[in-house]
């Protein structure tokens, strides 16, 4: 297969969220855990951090991964959804994963894949852990697809664990109240590691401070620490400045209100 046709194949062979919805989600690790196995765990091969939450995940794992990688770290990103190409979803350095490589990884585990018959993001999980491997990074952000305890990126045990904030979706898996969905996001703290959790709220403190002792995790509400307050945007509008608990001034090349809201993690991480 050429890359079109290893996208093609991927999109239209492996079940997918957005094309046929519910049957798409498995409620549990299963193939995950057997492709990881399969390729002899990959994810082991590199530090990472795992990011979760209703919304801002995405930015706030764009921005960890820019701050990682100004820091001299080679550094993987690992998003969802994309927009325009598969390869977006998978980078390092800022820099999309090879077109061949994708084409390569489809070609060569057609065996693998016909046997498990995994989900389209079971098998991008796969492939974006192998290339990470495979090109020796430094560390990984890694942004959950959905919810937190049963997605596929749960099996890393990472360096710090995030959680953005929580609201409603996706409740027809991950539950119809606000503690409930607390209680999946929460599935990505592991046994003594630090998390981070962006906003903090009534319904659903308590069941991050429990999954916390229990994991035995030291745990930061962030926005407990740290008030930012967006102060202007630069004529060029290049960056926008923020004023860091009333004392420092950081430039940012995102501008959006809501930023405020995920500077706190940043800073904390």
């Amino acid at each position: 297969m050429n890359y079109q046709e290893a996208i093609d194949f991927m999109f239209s062979s492996l079940p997918m969220y957005q094309r046929v919805g519910k049957a798409a989600y498995k409620a549990n690790l299963d193939n995950t855990l057997a492709l990881d196995e399969y390729f002899g765990h990959p994810h082991k091969s590199f530090k990472t951090i795992h990011v979760a939450g209703t919304n801002g995940k995405g930015s706030v794992s764009h921005s960890l991964a820019a701050i990682l990688q100004s820091a001299g770290y080679k550094t993987g990103l690992y998003t969802s959804p994309h927009l325009v190409d598969y390869r977006e979803r998978i980078r390092i350095n800022g820099e999309m994963i090879s077109k061949d490589y994708v084409c390569d990884f489809i070609n060569q585990n057609q065996e693998i894949i016909g046997k498990l018959k995994p989900s389209f993001f079971e098998m991008s999980v796969a492939l974006a852990f192998k290339y990470f491997a495979d090109m020796k990074v430094d560390v990984a952000v890694i942004e959950v697809g959905m919810g937190g305890r049963l997605d596929s990126t749960n099996i890393i045990t990472p360096e710090l664990s995030v959680i953005t904030n929580i609201s409603f979706d996706h409740t027809q898996f991950l539950g119809n109240t606000l503690p409930l969905i607390a209680g999946e996001k929460a599935g990505i703290i592991k046994p003594g590691i630090p998390v981070v959790i962006g906003q903090t709220h009534a319904e659903t403190k308590d069941v991050f401070l429990a999954k916390a002792k229990e994991q035995n995790s030291p745990i930061t509400f962030a926005d407990k620490e740290i008030h930012v307050e967006k102060i202007k945007v630069a004529d060029n509008h290049k960056h926008a400045e923020y004023l860091i608990n009333n004392t420092e001034t950081i430039k940012f090349d995102l501008f959006g209100e809501y930023q405020t809201r995920t500077f706190p993690m940043h800073c904390r991480t």
